[in-house]
């Protein structure tokens, strides 16, 4: 119908708000009475008409002209896809991108980010998603989702550049909103000076075995190259509190794992200096990054990392009345002062067989008290470890064998690949903010009265939420958000398994002892007594 005459069906002839729920009418349509038979169609799209000469009313253009990828579209801001589209250049040895009929740029970047949250889907299948019903609009032209070969010649046509760019602006957004609004019940530590905590950690991604791929990454556990599949590794860095992603360097996996992420820490303190702010502390694991790093982690940040046994510290003060010391840590020509947290953690009566020992650059035991940095320390695992697993749970299925792997046989399509699923991870991340925010506080139970936070909702859901909205063709972002927070995690459980079970076994020597979860707090202990 003409787009001038859809009008509102109210007496009052006001325009219909977001409280109302009514239906649009044609301009000049008879009253409308309790009863009578009418037509509810639903709008797809908008489009310029082209009448054939029979009479046949078309529409002008393509599929991929119009579709988005939904509400993840919001967090990328107004047309990030279309605005970074129009500056990318194909490769003409695979595509001219003359004719955007069966596919365009715009279109194809949003594929390929679908593609990420689609993992067990093929090209095609994600294509005929995207599109939704779009696809049943009499276009000027036929339209069909494009073939899988088409696809791929268009994602080498792009490159990883476009992608990654729409990375960065979504990466860059989540940042900027967590050092305005920050996110519910987000977890800091300090009275005085509140600082919001942030983790940073290493994960490798399998890759296609093909000769480019291990030429270019390598693998890892064996000196000769030969482990089955190439890996890369990677160094998320994101918020404990909500598991949003901030930043995501990566490289080839390299056979010495410290050298390696030392690399790429490297990396983000160059290519994203804003993220090492003051007002954060970043948690940090075992991997040793060097005293001359850590200088200069600590001219812009704070740190809170744990200590292998095997590194040397020189202590410089007596025991503090909080339990710590101050010592001095030194290596490669450098110097630096640190306070040494040392505790142990015991679960059920059970001791870990090992004393954590951690070093910060927060020298203000009263404001920053030892006891309170142990506890800190436990959210490293739900910024890293977690959000990892659950960011990682949307490759599976994308590769021959069992566990997280991309599916680009190329190391640019592999770069193209981490960038949309960064992207799209992080888009994800930002409706469940969002919905989080709007959520109605619990009824009963143990969240009953508090405000909602992200990690009270499923990341899972969220993006079978968002692909749902994605095949409808579902426009309203509020209805997308109360759908995802009607659904709530019950998390902080201090749940725990023996630490020689991993996972549950089938083989006959692990028995129920070793892989039931149970539930009990863990007991910190300081291991230092004030002098």
């Amino acid at each position: 119908m003409p787009l001038e005459l859809l009008a509102s069906p109210l007496k009052s002839g006001r325009d219909l708000g977001d409280s109302d729920r009514s239906a649009l009418v044609i301009g000049g349509t008879g009253k409308i009475r309790t009863g009578g038979t009418v037509v509810f169609c639903k709008v797809v799209a908008v489009a310029e008409a082209l009448v054939k000469r029979d009479g046949q009313v078309r529409a002008k253009g393509s599929p991929v002209h119009h579709a988005t990828l939904g509400p993840l579209e919001a967090k990328a801001g107004p047309d990030a896809a279309g605005v970074i589209a129009g500056r990318a250049r194909l490769g003409a040895r695979f595509v001219k991108g003359e004719r955007e009929r069966l596919l365009a740029r715009a279109f194809m970047i949003r594929v390929i980010v679908a593609m990420t949250l689609m993992p067990d889907a093929r090209p095609r299948d994600v294509i005929a998603a995207l599109a939704g019903d779009l696809a049943l609009v009499p276009w000027a032209r036929p339209w069909r989702p494009a073939s899988a070969r088409s696809a791929g010649d268009w994602r080498n046509a792009l490159g990883p550049v476009p992608l990654e760019e729409l990375r960065d602006l979504v990466l860059g957004q989540a940042w900027r909103e967590h050092q305005g609004r920050g996110c519910p019940g987000a977890v800091t530590t300090g009275k005085k000076r509140p600082l919001k905590a942030g983790s940073l950690d290493g994960t490798l991604l399998r890759v296609p075995d093909t000769p480019a791929n291990r030429a270019f990454f390598g693998t890892v556990g064996t000196g000769d190259d030969s482990g089955p599949y190439p890996c890369l590794r990677a160094l998320p860095m994101g918020c404990c509190s909500c598991r949003a992603l901030f930043a995501m360097p990566h490289g080839p996996a390299g056979t010495d794992k410290a050298e390696s992420e030392q690399a790429l820490l490297d990396e983000a303190m160059e290519c994203s200096p804003g993220l090492f702010a003051p007002d954060w502390i970043w948690l940090m694991d075992r991997n040793y990054h060097g005293a001359s790093r850590i200088a200069r982690l600590i001219g812009r940040t704070h740190v809170l990392i744990r200590l292998k046994s095997d590194i040397p510290l020189k202590r410089t003060s007596q025991i503090l009345p909080d339990c710590s010391y101050r010592a001095e840590l030194s290596g490669d020509g450098v110097t630096i002062t640190v306070r040494v947290i040392e505790y142990w953690v015991t679960v059920e009566g059970q001791d870990v067989p090992e004393m954590f020992c951690l070093v910060t650059d927060l020298m203000d035991w009263e404001d920053y008290p030892a006891i309170e940095l142990a506890g800190l320390y436990k959210w490293r695992w739900d910024g890293s470890e977690t959000a990892l697993r659950e960011a990682k749970a949307q490759l599976r299925g994308a590769g021959p064998g069992t566990g997280p792997m991309l599916r680009s046989g190329l190391p640019d399509l592999v770069r193209q690949e981490l960038a949309a699923w960064a992207a799209g991870t992080g888009m994800a991340r930002g409706v469940i903010l969002d919905a989080a925010r709007a959520a109605a506080p619990a009824a009963k139970g143990r969240r009953a009265g508090l405000e909602v936070r992200p990690r009270d909702l499923s990341l899972a859901r969220a993006v079978r939420a968002v692909l749902s909205a994605i095949r409808l063709g579902h426009a309203c972002y509020q209805a997308v958000t109360s759908e995802i927070s009607g659904y709530r995690n019950v998390v902080d459980r201090d749940r725990h398994r023996a630490r020689k079970s991993k996972s549950p076994s089938s083989f006959a020597h692990a028995g129920p002892a070793d892989t039931v979860t149970r539930i009990a707090p863990a007991v910190i202990t300081m291991a230092n007594s004030p002098a």
